[in-house]
């Protein structure tokens, strides 16, 4: 029951951005608060767990892989787009309908990338993160201060990506399906984390967590916060804090 209350604010995001057509400044500010919700969870639940847990030498290790695989999978992806778009171009003296609809996919081909690295980040944020509430219900400490912050920054992350993915042109089908596997993962993490690791060695708990830091830190760097300063200006300063502070409190309650 947890897992599914924490992990249908991805749900209910997913829906509001399918079906809410938001400006993009304004979907920029929400990008912005997401990834300053998500500087919370890398650098005082994620990095900091990890260190605690298995030391610095492995928790360092761990948040440079995460981050390093990140980038290449990051970098596949750009490929693969610049890829489709020079098809396209090529085409054009053939196709001019062709063309002016590839002109449109390569002005939101970044908005799009920041959906699916906003989605990646969530799932890497969100598995140790739904563990970690996993086993402290298996402790008998309740978890609900945890499950309130995890639903609060569930939601703005999964609007934006959800809206971010619609803009590149992607399938109410396919976002909401994407989206809703993501939340699927999620409450099989808590049921993990209740389970099988509530009696894990720290150490075995240190490395995917530093994975998770690192990717996500890496995403911030990469996608996410690059394109909200392009959509929304010097606003997004404001908004990033914003998500920072309210992810902070709620996860030191």
């Amino acid at each position: 029951m947890f897992g599914l209350v924490a992990s249908s604010a991805l749900v209910f995001g997913a829906l509001a951005g399918v079906w809410v057509r938001l400006p993009k400044k304004w979907l920029a500010v929400l990008l912005a608060f997401a990834s300053g919700a998500l500087i919370t969870a890398l650098a005082f639940e994620l990095f900091e767990d990890a260190y605690e847990q298995g030391g610095i030498w492995r928790a360092a290790v761990g948040l440079v892989v995460g981050a390093a695989v990140f980038t290449v999978l990051s970098a596949g992806l750009d490929r693969v787009a610049q890829g489709s778009r020079k098809e396209a171009h090529g085409s054009e003296k053939l196709d001019p309908d062709a063309a002016a609809r590839d002109r449109a996919a390569s002005a939101a081909s970044t908005t799009g990338a920041a959906g699916l690295a906003l989605l990646a980040a969530v799932t890497l944020d969100g598995v140790p993160e739904n563990v970690a509430l996993g086993v402290s219900l298996g402790e008998g400490t309740g978890g609900l201060a945890l499950l309130a912050a995890i639903f609060v920054s569930n939601f703005p992350e999964a609007l934006v990506g959800s809206a971010s993915m619609r803009a590149q042109g992607r399938s109410r089908r396919f976002v909401l399906g994407t989206w809703s596997a993501c939340a699927a993962v999620l409450v099989l993490a808590v049921v993990l984390g209740a389970g099988p690791l509530s009696s894990a060695a720290p150490e075995t708990i240190s490395l995917p967590l530093a994975f998770a830091a690192g990717a996500v830190l890496a995403s911030l760097a990469d996608t996410l916060m690059p394109e909200a300063y392009e959509k929304g200006g010097p606003l997004v300063a404001l908004s990033t804090t914003a998500g920072f502070v309210l992810s902070f409190v709620l996860a030191t309650l």
